[in-house]
C-alpha cells in the first residue's frame, strides 16, 4: 500500500563514526534518570493517559520522557474535576512523567505543583510557551516571555514548593522583536529549574514558519541545565538528525507521534542499526482498539468517538481511500459504528478489495445537520 513509506537514514556526514548508538545518551532532570533522549511533548487535547500509553505500547516503551497535556492551575487547586482528570496516569507503565501545569500566580502555582507532587509526578513543568490568545490574555503560556523577572519568581517559589525537580517550556521569544530564549532560560536556571524545553518559534509565529533551531543550539551551549529541543520534528531520522545537529540533551516529539504513534520504536530501531519497523494494518487496527479501550476506563463513552475521530484522522493519512474512510467515520454516531467502518476497511485492504469496499461519495446518506452551539434539537411531537 501507498501508505508505508520508507525512512530516511541520517546522512552519513550527520553520524559519528560508530554510528547514533555512540552519542546517543540519557540525562538526568534532577534525581530522575531520562534514559533516553526522546521525549513525547505535552499537546492540549492530545496527550491524555490513553494516548501516553498508547505511545508506549506502540513504541515498545523506548519514549524516555512523558509529559501531560497542561492543566490549568486554578481548576487543579480548586479540585476541578476536568483538571483532576488530567493528572490520572498508570504508575506503571508511564514513567518517567511530567505533569505540565499553566497559569499566571505564583502561589497558586506553587500548590499546583505540590497537588502534582502528592499525585505521583516524577516532574513539574511550567508552560510558559502556549500561544492560544485564552490563554496569554490571562498571563499564562507564552505571555510569561514577556515578563521574564514573574517567571523566574515563580520558578523559585515553586522549586520551593516541592522536592521533585521543576522545568520549563518555552518559546524563542514573543515576536522578532523579542527574541530573548537564552535571557529567559538563563533567569530560569538561576531559579532552580532543572531543564528548559524550548520550541523554536515565537509566540507570534503560532505553528507556522520554520522553528529556529539554531537558537536552540545556542541556548544548548550556554546553560548548565539540560536543553531539550522541540518543533517540527518529522520522523526518526529527523529525530537523530535534531539531536546531533544542535547538541541538545534530548529533543521533543510531537504531532508526528499523533500521526504515527510506532515513532519512538522506529528511533529506537534505528539506534540499535535496525530498518525502522512500519506497523501493519493489523497492527493500526490494535492501537486504534487498545486507544478506545484506555478510554473507556476514564472518560464517559460519549466523549470517546471525538478523541477516536482525532487519532483516526492523523494514522490514516496517506492511505489508499483513507479520506473515504475519514469521511464514513466521521458520519459515526457511535463508538461501535466507527469501529464497523474500521474493521472492514482493513479487512478489505487485506482481502485486496479495497476498491469494492469504497463506493462513491453520493451513494452515502448525508451528514446530519450541525446544531450551533447552545441550540437545542426541537423533540418530534
Amino acid at each position: 500500500m501507498s501508505n508505508k513509506p520508507e525512512l530516511p537514514w541520517i546522512p552519513p556526514s550527520r553520524t559519528a563514526p560508530d554510528g547514533p548508538a555512540a552519542w546517543v545518551k540519557g540525562f538526568r532532570v534532577g534525581n530522575v534518570e531520562v534514559k533516553r533522549p526522546f521525549i513525547l511533548a505535552p499537546m492540549s487535547g492530545v496527550t491524555d493517559t490513553a494516548f501516553r500509553r498508547t505511545v508506549q505500547i506502540a513504541g515498545r516503551e523506548t519514549t524516555g520522557l512523558l509529559v501531560t497535556e497542561f492543566i490549568c492551575i486554578e481548576g487543579l487547586t480548586n479540585a476541578n474535576l476536568k483538571a483532576r482528570t488530567r493528572l490520572a496516569f498508570d504508575a506503571q507503565l508511564e514513567r518517567p512523567l511530567a505533569v505540565q501545569i499553566f497559569g499566571y500566580e505564583i502561589a497558586r502555582m506553587a500548590e499546583a505543583a505540590r497537588i502534582c507532587e502528592a499525585a505521583g509526578a516524577d516532574i513539574v513543568d511550567i508552560n510558559c510557551g502556549c500561544p492560544a490568545p485564552k490563554i496569554v490574555r490571562k498571563g499564562g503560556g507564552a505571555e510569561l516571555m514577556r515578563q521574564p523577572d514573574h517567571l523566574a519568581r515563580m520558578v523559585e517559589s515553586t522549586v520551593a514548593a516541592v522536592d521533585i525537580p521543576v522545568t520549563v517550556k518555552i518559546r524563542t521569544g514573543w515576536d522578532d522583536a523579542c527574541i530573548n530564549a537564552l535571557e529567559v532560560s538563563r533567569q530560569c536556571e538561576r531559579a532552580g529549574a532543572q531543564m528548559i524545553a524550548i520550541h523554536g518559534r515565537t509566540r507570534k509565529q503560532l505553528y507556522g514558519g520554520q522553528p529556529d533551531w539554531d537558537l536552540i543550539a545556542e541556548v544548548a551551549d550556554h546553560v548548565d541545565v539540560p536543553v531539550v529541543g522541540s518543533g517540527d520534528i518529522a520522523d526518526a531520522a529527523g529525530a537523530l538528525y535534531r539531536l546531533r545537529e544542535s547538541g541538545c540533551a534530548g529533543v521533543m516529539i510531537g504531532r508526528a507521534a499523533v500521526m504515527n504513534p510506532w515513532i519512538f520504536g522506529q528511533v529506537d530501531d534505528l539506534v540499535q542499526g535496525r530498518v525502522a519497523r512500519v506497523a501493519d494494518d493489523a497492527e493500526r487496527l490494535r492501537v486504534l482498539a487498545g486507544f478506545r479501550d484506555m478510554m473507556r476506563a476514564y472518560i464517559p463513552e460519549r466523549a470517546i468517538p471525538g478523541r477516536l475521530k482525532q487519532l483516526l484522522a492523523r494514522l490514516t493519512k496517506g492511505f489508499d481511500h483513507g479520506g473515504l474512510l475519514r469521511h464514513r467515520v466521521l458520519r459515526a454516531k457511535t463508538t461501535e459504528e466507527m469501529f464497523e467502518w474500521i474493521e472492514s476497511f482493513f479487512a478489505a485492504t487485506d482481502e485486496g478489495r479495497i476498491d469494492q469496499w469504497a463506493v462513491k461519495e453520493k451513494d452515502l446518506p448525508p451528514p446530519s445537520p450541525r446544531v450551533p452551539r447552545g441550540v437545542r434539537r426541537r423533540r418530534a411531537a
